[in-house]
């Protein structure tokens, strides 16, 4: 594997890496969570998940039976006793902190539940990895949107002030001062556990049906042949597969394992910069790989503030971690509607989405 003082295996050696590997997973019934238990179960790690029950009907949690490769437990993050109970019965190895209030939106309806489950979730977590002496490596995810966003043309960098103009945003740069906190004032020893932040773009894939997020909604109105509402176009977004940062955080999780605390600090993930492209785009070439009747119009009702521009600088992955995309945003795009319309034919969602990974995990091979 590409980067510096590696000690953690090459790519074809990975899944014999994570074999056995006890891993305790935050948010494992969400969008994300599902793929990354998926990912690790193939791979034969022992996956314990806590999070509340699925976000949506369908979900991938449920339809891929993810449930039943995994130690499955229900609850929630806000519950602070649970937390350190679930991690110090499953004694993990490795932390991968998922489970957040994950809409702009619905920060702003409701706003006090985001900053509990995301601000104060995340110190329960980390007091509970603080009780529980197995955890060597903890990776906790935000947001690209943790940042200050100055609107700039350029990306922001790991050493970016943490701001946030609306709650999901302002709640997730909390959360990276938790992090760093928690990194500073309690694991900050030779033996502690060593603990990263990770800050992905705009995730997109097969398997998301949240409410009022761009690729659901267009699927949605596909599936039932009605135009889809855009509100904003012209907003650019860091767009990458959902896969692109799953493994992006497995790698952190290693190097924390096997390297220590140099890779304790903050990371970014996000697409090449010519993939940042406008929500406009997207739906146009979403039109077209679907095809039929597919077809999209603006909403012209007044809207909430949202961030217009938005981008990531990696070039400290690329540099110290060897990281860069494998799949472009148009093969992304592709990738998506090919999944989304094997299921509606009856295809299995577990084996599909097995088969996306493996298909994933090829390509990157082969760059």
């Amino acid at each position: 594997m590409e980067g510096m003082g590696m000690t953690v295996p090459a790519e074809h050696e990975r899944a014999e890496w994570w074999r056995g590997k006890r891993v305790f997973v935050t948010g494992h019934t969400g969008f994300k969570g599902a793929w990354l238990s998926l990912w690790l179960s193939r791979w034969g790690a022992e996956v314990t998940g806590m999070s509340l029950a699925p976000p949506t009907e369908p979900s991938l949690f449920y339809e891929a039976n993810i449930g039943e490769r995994i130690t499955s437990h229900i609850g929630d993050i806000r519950d602070a006793e649970l937390v350190k109970r679930l991690m110090a019965e499953a004694q993990p190895e490795i932390v991968l902190h998922l489970a957040a209030q994950a809409l702009v939106r619905q920060s702003y309806s409701n706003p006090a539940e985001t900053y509990a489950t995301n601000v104060m979730g995340t110190v329960h977590v980390l007091e509970a990895v603080r009780a529980t002496p197995s955890v060597k490596s903890v990776v906790a995810v935000t947001s690209d949107k943790c940042y200050e966003n100055r609107e700039w043309p350029w990306g922001y960098r790991e050493n970016d002030p943490m701001g946030g103009h609306d709650p999901y945003s302002s709640s997730k740069g909390a959360c990276e001062l938790v992090i760093a906190s928690w990194r500073n004032s309690f694991f900050n020893r030779p033996e502690s556990p060593r603990v990263a932040s990770v800050r992905a773009g705009n995730v997109i894939g097969g398997g998301d049906w949240a409410d009022d997020r761009l690729i659901p909604d267009i699927l949605r109105a596909f599936e039932e042949s009605r135009p889809v509402v855009i509100r904003n176009p012209s907003a650019t977004r860091p767009w990458q597969h959902v896969l692109e940062p799953i493994g992006a955080y497995l790698r952190i999780a290693e190097h924390l394992y096997e390297d220590g605390s140099d890779w304790a600090e903050g990371w970014n993930f996000a697409c090449d910069a010519d993939d940042i492209r406008p929500v406009g785009y997207i739906v146009d070439r979403m039109v077209s790989l679907y095809g039929g009747d597919a077809r999209w119009e603006l909403d012209k009702n007044a809207q909430v503030h949202e961030a217009h521009a938005l981008s990531l600088d990696c070039s400290k992955a690329r540099q110290r971690l060897g990281w860069r995309p494998t799949w472009r945003l148009d093969r992304t795009l592709e990738r998506i509607v090919d999944w989304s319309q094997r299921r509606l034919a009856g295809e299995h969602v577990g084996s599909l989405s097995e088969a996306e990974i493996d298909l994933f995990l090829s390509d990157m091979a082969a760059r």
